[in-house]
């Protein structure tokens, strides 16, 4: 691995990641998959430039000679007592497929969480495996953190700042954001507001609150360095991940991951969640990301009010016109001599989606939403992050040099614009998984009768959790054979309690799994 490049980390404590071969360079290309109605998110790369960043001290971004830093005491007390430490308890069989299953613990290891594993098969049941933090987003106990500070947990304990201690509820989580919302039985606690994160301004002095390696209520200064950071960093458990990172130079490490990011006012207007390190320590060494408030209200609001997250899509194919690289790439696969410049270039347009209803098309260059800018790919994500099935926006676009605008209504990825509950999603949905019909070689292959590929799954599925991976073939649910969707859905549609799954990985060994629907 070159130095110069750097790796993004996770920084969920004793739960590190690292990113796939460091930051990828800005000028890959990600293919578009022609038939997928996720298109919004399946794009021609957007990276992050790949030069190297250098730590600025805090105390030299004040440009201004003799001109005090402001006062951050007031922030700092009234954002400590809503911060919150989660540490997360799992059955060593549970850490094991999960680190199966985790790409980026094969490349780059995880330290921190093998020496946690060790002492988790010893002790399973008073040694936590996983630490980080939270912030407390109403007077009677809801929670914000991070989707991969208790992804796999089985138990979650929450301490505040006087020391008391909570089991908390999973209420619901988002793979694409990596937001999730806990809950803990208590009246009358401090919390923090949300901010909007739209407002904030490069060079703003910021505060992290969390739990850097176990250390509680601990408080760091900087200030923002860039709005708008896309890692790729979410890429590996979401077909259409939202990253449109807050980054500082507030000092964050393991266990600050779904700790607050706030102004001098103490108002919320991030989730801490990952950091940039070139040294494989997964320790910062110059900048912290976060996601925006903006975005992590929405998922909030949607869990709480739908039970499961709102997502919606222009419906389109896009090139982040911002990243030089990847444009020339462009250019020479089509033969066409679009210039590098602010903006996202419509590479595709979906039949379904509200893009094509509203009369855009193919070659227009997207410069404006609402009225907001859009400088680069990660700024269109996350304002669209932020709608839902339904909402309206005004898309401004550059076509044959002259300015139009269309008003485009927001569609799910089926093309629907109406919200959804979980009562309203089909059994695969709820299973977290794509499929498809056995062929007949395949049938021949593996000596199978029955059965159906799985061509996608999400990190937080059913299926998932179960063991199941993409290219898996399942077999059998509830003892039945199974060949189509119609046939899962026939055996699971308003089906509760235990389901048993039996299923096939790719080099033919047979595994029968059990999980819970509700």
């Amino acid at each position: 691995m070159k130095k110069n490049k750097f790796e993004i980390k996770k920084i969920g404590s004793y739960i590190l990641v690292g990113m796939l071969g460091g930051l990828i360079s800005a000028g890959a290309i990600s293919s578009i998959t022609k038939n997928s109605n996720l298109n919004d998110f399946e794009i021609f790369k957007n990276s992050t430039n790949n030069e190297k960043a250098y730590f600025t001290s805090a105390t030299t971004t004040n440009s201004v000679v003799g001109l005090n830093p402001p006062d951050l005491t007031i922030a700092a007390e009234k954002t400590v007592n809503a911060v919150v430490s989660v540490k997360c308890y799992s059955s060593y069989m549970q850490q094991q497929q999960r680190r199966s299953l985790d790409p980026f613990d094969f490349f780059f290891g995880d330290p921190f969480n093998s020496q946690g594993q060790q002492r988790q098969q010893q002790n399973p049941k008073d040694t936590p495996n996983g630490l980080g933090s939270g912030v407390i987003i109403s007077s009677d106990g809801y929670i914000v953190t991070n989707n991969h500070v208790i992804d796999g947990a089985d138990k979650i304990e929450i301490t505040l700042n006087n020391q008391k201690t909570y089991i908390a509820n999973l209420v619901g989580t988002d793979i694409n954001s990596d937001i999730a919302l806990l809950k803990i039985n208590e009246k009358g606690l401090s919390f923090l507001n949300f901010y909007n994160s739209d407002n904030v301004r490069v060079g703003e002095w910021v505060l992290a609150v969390g739990n850097p390696f176990g250390l509680t209520s601990t408080v760091t200064a900087g200030i923002i360095s860039a709005k708008g950071r896309s890692l790729d960093l979410l890429r590996s458990n979401s077909r259409s991940p939202i990253e449109s990172f807050i980054q500082t130079d507030a000092v964050v490490n393991p266990g600050n991951s779904g700790g607050a990011l706030v102004n001098t006012n103490g108002d919320l207007i991030g989730i801490n969640t990952a950091i940039a390190s070139h040294s494989g320590t997964g320790t910062f060494e110059g900048y912290s990301f976060a996601v925006p408030s903006n975005i992590a209200k929405k998922v909030v609001e949607d869990i709480r009010k739908y039970g499961l997250v709102q997502r919606g899509y222009l419906g389109i194919g896009a090139l982040d016109l911002s990243d030089d690289s990847a444009v020339k790439q462009y250019n020479l696969q089509n033969k066409t001599n679009y210039k590098s410049q602010e903006g996202v270039l419509i590479t595709e347009i979906q039949n379904d989606g509200g893009a094509k209803d509203a009369g855009l098309k193919k070659g227009d260059i997207i410069k404006q939403i609402d009225g907001t800018n859009v400088k680069n790919f990660p700024t269109l994500s996350g304002i669209i992050g932020e709608k839902r099935p339904g909402d309206q926006v005004k898309v401004t676009v550059l076509r044959d040099e002259s300015y139009k605008s269309f008003n485009v209504r927001i569609k799910d990825a089926k093309g629907g614009t109406s919200v959804k509950t979980k009562n309203d999603l089909s059994v695969a949905e709820k299973l977290g998984a794509e499929f498809q019909e056995l062929s007949d070689d395949q049938k021949v292959n593996y000596g199978l009768e029955s059965g159906m590929v799985v061509t996608r799954i999400d990190s937080n599925g059913k299926l998932k959790l179960a063991g199941v991976g993409e290219g898996y073939i399942l077999m059998e649910v509830n003892d039945k054979p199974v060949n189509s969707e119609k046939d899962i859905e026939k055996i699971l549609k308003n089906y509760k309690g235990t389901v048993s799954v039996r299923y096939v990985d790719p080099y033919g060994r047979i595994y029968r799994r059990g999980f819970k629907m509700e």
